[in-house]
């Protein structure tokens, strides 16, 4: 593989795309942000005009785009499949709808494109240092052509399904993971409150039945985990604004599908008020201030 196309330069595709180029492989890069942009041209990407530009003598195109209709207006509106070339392995790692997931993937196969709907788990700092985990649906034939990309950018790759499936594992982890955070941060601050020391409480917590991923790798108290957004006045990250509109999505495919998930559904209005207050740029880790004496 010599050349990479990538659509997205956030907080976490700019890395994942870095990542790709250290690997020697040349990247086509474009986002709408003139200021991703500057920091793609200055670690060595091409930076294009437009995304379909992109797709010019390429061999795999990835997108990290932020919503449905950002992944929409790229493969539904726009001419990118009928530019792109059929031997072209496309990976849309974009967390969104799986119908959405599900009609771009239809439209590409019909078209004999070869797709991969692949959303990551890791955060920003897994995106950094190439440990993401990627969740995949779609042909599994195909996942052979996208594997030494996804090793570069990451350590694990499950197979889901069929495609949109991995839209759908992505949407259960997240709503997960939204419940733990709030779970954490409310017993973290309880002990607080009770005279115990954040980061003594943490670690018992980590080595007890209580351990999860927020306690192990994101801890949402300041101070406790210097690493963490938490002790970075919370920016940087998955932002609050992302969360909810992953929440958003769980309690549609939830509502689809007939599921119960009460939990779901209060991690989502707990992050709707987090948003409410104007915090929506930070990351999600800041529910703690939720919690905490004002």
């Amino acid at each position: 593989m010599k050349k990479v196309g990538f659509i997205g330069l956030g907080n976490m595709g700019l890395p994942m795309a870095n990542n790709i180029l250290n690997a020697g492989i040349g990247v086509n890069a474009f986002d709408l942000s003139r200021d991703a942009m500057k920091k793609a041209d200055e670690l060595g990407m091409v930076t294009k005009s437009s995304a379909l530009d992109v797709v010019e003598n390429i061999d795999a195109l990835i997108t990290m785009l932020p919503n449905d209709t950002a992944v929409e207006s790229i493969y539904l509106k726009e001419d990118l499949l009928e530019k792109i070339s059929k031997n072209t392995i496309i990976i849309e790692s974009s967390t969104i709808n799986p119908e959405v997931s599900k009609k771009v993937s239809k439209k590409a196969t019909e078209m004999n494109i070869s797709i991969l709907d692949a959303p990551v788990s890791g955060g920003v700092k897994g995106a950094e240092l190439g440990t993401l985990t990627f969740i995949v649906g779609g042909n599994e034939a195909d996942l052979e052509k996208a594997t030494p990309l996804f090793k570069i950018m990451g350590d694990k790759t499950f197979y889901a399904g069929k495609a949109g499936s991995g839209q759908i594992a992505k949407l259960c982890n997240n709503m997960l993971l939204a419940i733990h955070m709030c779970g954490t941060a409310e017993t973290i601050a309880m002990g607080v409150n009770n005279g115990l020391d954040p980061a003594i409480l943490s670690e018992i917590m980590k080595s007890s039945s209580g351990g999860n991923w927020s306690l192990e790798k994101y801890n949402p108290f300041p101070g406790v985990m210097k690493e963490a957004p938490a002790s970075n006045n919370y920016s940087g990250g998955f932002l609050n604004s992302l969360m909810l509109k992953d929440l958003n999505l769980a309690e549609e495919l939830a509502t689809q599908s007939k599921s119960n998930t009460p939990m779901g559904k209060l991690a989502r209005e707990l992050y709707k008020e987090l948003n409410n207050q104007g915090f929506e740029e930070l990351d999600f880790s800041s529910i703690q201030q939720n919690y905490l004496d004002k």
